[in-house]
């Protein structure tokens, strides 16, 4: 998915996504300058990115499965 972006690492993409929560958050999700008016990135699609990345980057940290277990039983 961070490939899209130009960007391998999910922490990084991680950190720019709350960056630009936090611009709507604080100065709203458009506003307009005279003649010039700006549109931010739709706030849910940014919440949604951030849960994702959230995940990618602890499934990063923590190695391929996670907190998963092997078991293995022998039909004896």
């Amino acid at each position: 998915m961070n490939e899209d972006f130009g960007i391998s690492d999910p922490r990084l993409l991680l950190s720019e996504t709350e960056k630009a929560i936090r611009k709507i958050l604080n100065g709203g999700q458009s506003y307009k300058i005279g003649t010039r008016s700006v549109t931010r990135a739709d706030l849910s699609t940014l919440l949604s990115l951030r849960e994702q990345l959230r995940a990618e980057a602890e499934t990063q940290e923590s190695g391929l499965l996670g907190h998963t277990g092997v078991a293995y039983f022998d039909r004896r």
